[in-house]
């Protein structure tokens, strides 16, 4: 991941919030509709507001077309995106985004 100055974190984990906003910003990217995320609450999960703000728009989204479901009503944005968690997230997109 970019962090900005320069530095890029090429050996670091990618946490699941990172990876659904660069999974976002390639559908804008495309020209894919990503409106769902803007009417999707994310407040019923308990961790919402460990949700960077940078990735709020990113998670709805992801939430809101089904690309992440959520472990027990917890997003776990801050936690890496394990091979098996993003393996799915990326069929989910591959299926589900147009």
């Amino acid at each position: 991941m970019s962090y900005g100055d320069g530095k890029f974190g090429t050996n670091d984990a990618v946490t699941r919030e990172q990876l659904v906003t660069t999974m976002f910003r390639y559908a804008r990217y495309k020209g894919y509709d990503v409106s769902v995320g803007e009417d999707t609450n994310i407040l019923s999960y308990d961790d919402a507001f460990d949700v960077a703000e940078w990735a709020i728009p990113a998670m709805q989204w992801a939430c809101g077309s089904g690309m992440i479901e959520g472990n027990a009503m917890n997003l776990m944005p801050q936690g890496n995106a394990e091979r098996a968690q993003a393996a799915a997230i990326l069929q989910r997109f591959c299926d589900n985004v147009k």
